[in-house]
């Protein structure tokens, strides 16, 4: 079960991070949110990092209002709020990283727990990538995008 977990936090960061925050950025060129942005990217250190929290706080109690909604039997409602607020909070969380991440790196406890993510992530990629279900898993998505391409081919 954990490694399901961790499989899910894996997907979300590896094929969740990249798009979410580069759509962010294509947003953030609309001039006005460019001119924020800007002012993000100068703000001091300490502002950064409640600049960075602010979101993923914000978002905790929308979790657990999915989750009463969960409870309550209004299950697809439940999993959609947590769906969208776990892809708008990566989205918007991944672009204040990118954009304050100079300043957050001033902070030595910082910069230790992200190293610490970081191999974290790599060690739990690796054992994630060992397992059959994710061999599995990647040989069933190679089948299907190979039928995929053949239907396209003959369009």
């Amino acid at each position: 079960m954990l490694l399901v977990l961790a499989a899910a936090v894996l997907f979300i960061e590896e094929w969740g991070w990249r798009p979410l925050t580069a759509a962010a950025a294509r947003i953030g060129r609309w001039p006005p949110l460019a001119r924020v942005e800007s002012l993000i990217r100068q703000v001091r250190p300490g502002i950064a990092l409640v600049l960075f929290l602010v979101p993923a706080l914000a978002l905790f109690p929308v979790k657990l209002a999915a989750l009463w909604l969960i409870h309550m039997g209004q299950a697809a409602l439940g999993i959609t709020v947590i769906v969208l607020a776990k892809v708008l909070g990566t989205a918007l969380v991944g672009r204040l990283f990118l954009l304050t991440e100079t300043q957050l790196m001033t902070f030595p406890w910082f910069v230790s727990a992200w190293t610490w993510w970081r191999a974290t992530k790599a060690r739990v990629s690796e054992s994630v990538r060992r397992s059959k279900a994710w061999r599995a898993a990647r040989y069933l998505v190679g089948r299907l995008r190979m039928r995929w391409r053949r239907l396209r081919g003959r369009d």
